[in-house]
């Protein structure tokens, strides 16, 4: 466990029961023509005085409960899919201890049966890359899983410093999603050689890339000099804004 305050169970309980949770769409925009291709449904969390809660804190909180964490994930993609934008794939965060904490992992595991049933367009399910090989290991069963029923997969926060890159799940995911640290570092010449030799083998290999953090004009062409096929940032908060 990150050293993190954890939310008390009084805040937890609270959350739960009175559903205080809420969505975030944020457009993943193309590079050649600037149009959305799809949407990132982000959750939100808010306290009893409507304050905002930080996901990752809500997470990592629940983490120590099992069953509260399904609860409040599958509440949490039930709400993202009902509110989903038409005409646009949905790009979905989902935990690797979420989905296989209601103890069913095959083709009837809930999150899995929500997402077929999904008729609106596509649903990506986006797995979080860290630096734990036991998730890794669980990531590769449940891009299997999804696999088995033409749900694509990406891996997200790829060359965040404090994450691991598993070969065998970036193989096996359809997008590779490079995190902000990217932008931040552009000026990093070791560090953006390694950069364009993963766009490069996910080019070669037939999969997407997406470059987060986009903020401003050079951001994205930057975003355009490395090739990467989407981005995703503040850039677009004003033109394509859309909150629920």
């Amino acid at each position: 466990m990150k050293d993190k305050t954890l939310l008390s169970p009084e805040c937890l309980i609270e959350l739960i029961e009175n559903r205080r949770f809420g969505v975030e769409y944020q457009p993943i925009v193309s590079c050649k023509n600037q149009e959305i291709f799809a949407y990132e449904s982000l959750a939100r969390f808010y306290s009893a005085s409507n304050e905002l809660i930080r996901p990752d804190l809500v997470y990592e909180s629940l983490h120590t409960s099992p069953l509260s964490l399904f609860q409040v994930e599958y509440q949490q993609k039930k709400l993202q899919l009902s509110y989903a934008i038409n005409g646009h794939d949905i790009f979905v965060n989902l935990d690797q201890d979420s989905y296989f904490s209601s103890g069913v992992i095959d083709q009837s595991n809930p999150f899995l049966k929500l997402f077929k049933a999904f008729q609106k367009s596509n649903v990506v399910v986006e797995l979080i890359e860290n630096s734990e090989i036991n998730d890794a290991i669980m990531s590769l069963a449940m891009i299997d899983n999804l696999a088995k029923s033409n749900i694509h997969t990406a891996i997200d926060d790829v060359c965040n410093p404090q994450s691991m890159i598993s070969t065998s799940v970036i193989q096996l995911v359809n997008y590779i999603k490079l995190d902000k640290f990217v932008v931040k570092n552009r000026n990093n010449r070791n560090f953006m050689l390694l950069v364009k030799s993963i766009i490069d083998y996910a080019h070669s290999a037939g999969k997407k890339v997406i470059l987060e953090g986009i903020e401003t004009y050079e951001d994205l062409q930057l975003a355009k000099q490395l090739k990467c096929d989407f981005v995703q940032g503040f850039y677009y908060r004003d033109q394509f804004k859309n909150v629920t």
